[in-house]
Order: structure tokens, then C-alpha cells, then sequence
């Protein structure tokens, strides 16, 4: 029996699957590459020592998501698909609701019709809203700033309904604070394609000369420095709690949910002056506007 790791090419999705691997997991990757690569399934592997399927599909595709599953045997899903930038789903609501939740219901759909009964749903902090943190599982969710955080909370009730309606389904709802980091081997990391809308590669990028100056946008929020504080979780422990939430998955029925963070908040220039410190490389940074759909704090 395997584990289906939709977005599995991806940032997350790759150090999940070298942790699942090593755990003694069987997986199965289903991935569209929009903002991935195949180079990154082969290095899963190069790192593990291990074998992995591969197929290139995009979950809205209900055919090759039923091929997949009748090809496979299928015991959990990992759902990590889906677009993920804050400021760009500001711009792109409808590509944002089209492709996250339209994708969901194709998937929860699939798993349906083939028996499938565990999901974990990479989820946000966004569906918290504008809410005072330190954010906890038991809070209400919120009001989200910007449609990706509400297609998140879309999707969470997606599949808290599903659940309600089906006694044997279980589903883990990870909330996600800002992962950031690579795996020790350096072969695998955050390599978005075009501009990257997360911090870190973007500061590596400037550091390394690809991009000129970093925009740290806004200065004026009302936190020690003016710059926006997040809770940033190394991507390979948010790795190792998608093995822990798949473990719970087995024996557990109904929804739970999760958050993954550290509890510790640092602020955009906190972070940007430690990756100067670390690695010696002074960067061109400047103060820009506010991004939309940012909020002053979040963290665990």
C-alpha cells in the first residue's frame, strides 16, 4: 500500500517524500510541474536510495486521477496541489478558487470511489485571519486577508463535510506556518520557478546575484522593527510531522487538526540580517510599499 503525495515535486511535497521514504513508506507522486521539476523527484530518490512512482497529472484531471488510483494501491493521501502565493491570489482570485478547490473535489471525489478513507490537507495559519496571535487549534477560524487563505478554509470544510458524512473517513488538517530551509544534502530546496513569492529564495537569489535587490514590503506595521513577523518552520520538521499525521491517520477516525510551527515569531529583517551573518554575503534590500494580504504578526 502506498501513500499519494499530490504536489509531490514540489518544495514541501519533495522533503515529505524523502521522510516518507525513509520512514518505509511506498509512494506515489502525482504532480503538474506548474511550479516544480522532475529533477526534484530524481534527487527524492538520489537521497533515500529509494524508489518512487511518478506521474505527471494535475489533479483537476479527473481521468488521469481515476488512472492513478486504479493503477495504484492507494492507502493515504498527502494533498499538497494547489496555488500558494498570498500577494499573487490578491491578483488571481479566480485562478486561485478554480484550481485549489476545484482540485480538491476532483480528488476527494477519486478517493471516494476507489475507498480511499485518510487524507492530510496542507492547510494555512492564513485561516485564521486577522485574529491576535499566538494562533491555536482550538480558535474559531477567521476572516482571511487575501483568497488564498480562503481557499484554504474553503477546502478545510470540504473535507470536515466529507468526514461528517462518512464515519470511516480521516482527515488531518495541517496548518502550516512559513516553511523555510532545504535538506542537509543541499540537493533538494526551495527553487520556485520565475520571481519567487516566498522570502528565503528570494534572499538566496539576491545573494547569489541572480536578482538585484530584495523588496521588503512595508516598514510602518506595528511590530519592533515595522517589518511583518512570522513563525518560520524548517521545511524538513514540517517534513517529519506529514509522517507523524499519517501515522495518527491509521488509527484515528473523524478531523483533527494540526498546527506546525515553533511558536517564536522573527521579523522580515531579523531574518534577512541572520542570513547575512550566517553566510558573510551583505544584501541589497530596500523598504517597499505593503503587499496586499499581509498581516503584522502570525506565528504558532
Amino acid at each position: 500500500m502506498a501513500i499519494l503525495v499530490t504536489g509531490g515535486a514540489g518544495f514541501i511535497g519533495s522533503h515529505t517524500c524523502v521522510e516518507l521514504l525513509n520512514a518505509g513508506y511506498d509512494v506515489v507522486i502525482a504532480d503538474n510541474l506548474y511550479n516544480a521539476s522532475e529533477k526534484a523527484v530524481d534527487r527524492v530518490k538520489q537521497i533515500t536510495g529509494k524508489d518512487l512512482k511518478f506521474y505527471k497529472a494535475d489533479i483537476r484531471d479527473k481521468e488521469a486521477m481515476n488512472e492513478i488510483f486504479e493503477k495504484e494501491e492507494i492507502e493515504s493521501v498527502i494533498h499538497f496541489a494547489g496555488l500558494k502565493a498570498v500577494g499573487e491570489s490578491v491578483v488571481k482570485p479566480l485562478e486561485y478558487y478554480e484550481n485549489n478547490i476545484a482540485g480538491t473535489l476532483v480528488l476527494c471525489d477519486v478517493m471516494r470511489n476507489h475507498g480511499v478513507k485518510n487524507i492530510i490537507f496542507s492547510s494555512s495559519a492564513t485561516v485564521y485571519g486577522d485574529q491576535k496571535p499566538p494562533y491555536v487549534e482550538t480558535m474559531p477560524k477567521g476572516e482571511c486577508s487575501n483568497p488564498y487563505g480562503w481557499t484554504k478554509s474553503m477546502m478545510e470544510q470540504i473535507l470536515t463535510d466529507c468526514a461528517k458524512a462518512d464515519s470511516e473517513l480521516t482527515v488531518v488538517l495541517l496548518r502550516y506556518f512559513n516553511p523555510i530551509g532545504a535538506h542537509s544534502s543541499g540537493k533538494i530546496g526551495e527553487d520556485p520557478q520565475g520571481i519567487p513569492n516566498n522570502l528565503m529564495p528570494y534572499v538566496s537569489q539576491v545573494a547569489a546575484g541572480v536578482r538585484e535587490q530584495l523588496t521588503i514590503f512595508g516598514g510602518d506595521y506595528p511590530t519592533p522593527d515595522g517589518t511583518c513577523r512570522r513563525d518560520y518552520i524548517h521545511v524538513v520538521d514540517l517534513a517529519c510531522g506529514h509522517v507523524k499525521a499519517v501515522e495518527y491517520a491509521d488509527s484515528h477516525k473523524g478531523v483533527e487538526i494540526f498546527n506546525l510551527g515553533t511558536g517564536t515569531p522573527y521579523s522580515v529583517l531579523e531574518i534577512v540580517h541572520a542570513f547575512e551573518k550566517s553566510t558573510g554575503v551583505k544584501l541589497n534590500y530596500r523598504i517597499g510599499e505593503r503587499r496586499p494580504g499581509d498581516l503584522p504578526d502570525s506565528w504558532a
